[in-house]
Protein backbone atom coordinates (compact mmCIF):
# COMPACT_ATOMS: atom_id res chain seq x y z
CA UNK A 1 0.00 0.00 0.00
CA UNK A 2 0.86 3.85 -0.43
CA UNK A 3 2.32 6.21 2.21
CA UNK A 4 1.05 9.08 3.41
CA UNK A 5 2.94 12.22 2.00
CA UNK A 6 4.04 15.93 3.71
CA UNK A 7 6.42 18.36 1.59
CA UNK A 8 10.15 18.69 2.23
CA UNK A 9 13.09 20.70 0.77
CA UNK A 10 16.27 19.28 -0.07
CA UNK A 11 18.16 20.94 2.75
CA UNK A 12 15.50 18.97 5.07
CA UNK A 13 12.84 21.60 6.14
CA UNK A 14 9.71 20.61 6.24
CA UNK A 15 6.40 22.76 4.85
CA UNK A 16 4.26 24.02 7.67
CA UNK A 17 1.83 26.49 7.66
CA UNK A 18 1.47 28.98 10.80
CA UNK A 19 -1.43 28.74 12.74
CA UNK A 20 -1.49 31.20 15.18
CA UNK A 21 2.51 29.83 16.62
CA UNK A 22 1.44 26.39 16.09
CA UNK A 23 2.55 24.63 12.78
CA UNK A 24 0.03 23.37 10.65
CA UNK A 25 1.53 20.37 7.95
CA UNK A 26 -0.39 19.18 5.67
CA UNK A 27 -0.35 15.51 4.96
CA UNK A 28 -1.79 14.05 1.49
CA UNK A 29 -2.63 10.40 0.50
CA UNK A 30 -0.68 9.78 -2.38
CA UNK A 31 2.80 11.11 -4.02
CA UNK A 32 0.70 12.17 -6.71
CA UNK A 33 -1.80 14.68 -4.53
CA UNK A 34 1.28 16.04 -2.98
CA UNK A 35 2.79 16.97 -6.76
CA UNK A 36 -1.02 18.65 -7.28
CA UNK A 37 -0.94 20.23 -4.81
CA UNK A 38 2.94 21.65 -4.96
CA UNK A 39 1.18 23.36 -8.31
CA UNK A 40 -1.50 24.77 -7.06
CA UNK A 41 0.12 26.54 -4.05
CA UNK A 42 3.23 28.50 -5.15
CA UNK A 43 4.38 28.41 -1.43
CA UNK A 44 5.41 24.62 -2.11
CA UNK A 45 7.05 25.43 -5.46
CA UNK A 46 10.23 24.62 -3.76
CA UNK A 47 9.27 21.02 -1.36
CA UNK A 48 8.30 17.41 -3.00
CA UNK A 49 5.94 14.80 -1.49
CA UNK A 50 8.29 12.73 1.13
CA UNK A 51 6.58 9.83 2.59
CA UNK A 52 6.02 9.66 6.33
CA UNK A 53 7.50 6.25 7.07
CA UNK A 54 9.77 5.65 10.41
CA UNK A 55 12.66 7.99 10.23
CA UNK A 56 10.93 11.06 8.67
CA UNK A 57 7.99 10.67 10.90
CA UNK A 58 10.26 11.17 13.83
CA UNK A 59 12.53 13.89 12.34
CA UNK A 60 9.57 15.95 11.26
CA UNK A 61 8.14 15.73 14.83
CA UNK A 62 9.55 14.31 18.30
CA UNK A 63 7.60 13.65 20.94
CA UNK A 64 8.58 16.53 22.64
CA UNK A 65 7.52 19.10 20.19
CA UNK A 66 4.10 17.03 19.14
CA UNK A 67 1.90 19.77 21.14
CA UNK A 68 3.29 22.67 18.59
CA UNK A 69 2.45 21.03 15.43
CA UNK A 70 -0.92 20.00 14.12
CA UNK A 71 -1.01 17.43 10.62
CA UNK A 72 -3.93 18.19 8.55
CA UNK A 73 -5.04 15.23 6.18
CA UNK A 74 -6.04 16.82 3.15
CA UNK A 75 -8.43 15.46 0.54
CA UNK A 76 -8.13 17.29 -2.33
CA UNK A 77 -4.77 18.78 -3.19
CA UNK A 78 -6.12 21.66 -5.25
CA UNK A 79 -8.59 23.18 -2.20
CA UNK A 80 -7.04 25.18 0.22
CA UNK A 81 -4.28 23.84 2.25
CA UNK A 82 -6.18 25.07 5.22
CA UNK A 83 -8.94 22.24 4.79
CA UNK A 84 -8.32 19.13 5.78
CA UNK A 85 -8.92 16.77 8.60
CA UNK A 86 -7.23 17.13 12.06
CA UNK A 87 -5.07 14.06 12.94
CA UNK A 88 -2.79 13.95 16.19
CA UNK A 89 0.68 12.41 16.32
CA UNK A 90 -0.48 9.13 17.73
CA UNK A 91 -3.18 8.49 15.09
CA UNK A 92 -0.25 9.68 12.09
CA UNK A 93 1.97 7.31 13.59
CA UNK A 94 -0.94 4.89 13.12
CA UNK A 95 -1.80 5.41 9.74
CA UNK A 96 1.53 5.18 8.52
CA UNK A 97 2.19 2.11 10.66
CA UNK A 98 -0.80 0.12 9.48
CA UNK A 99 -0.19 1.04 5.38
Amino acid sequence: MSSLYAMRRANGDWFALDDGGRFRVPVFRSLWDGMLARVSHSGMSLFKPMALEGRALEELVTAGGAGETDFWVVDEPFTSLKRGRLVDRAQLTQLVTVR
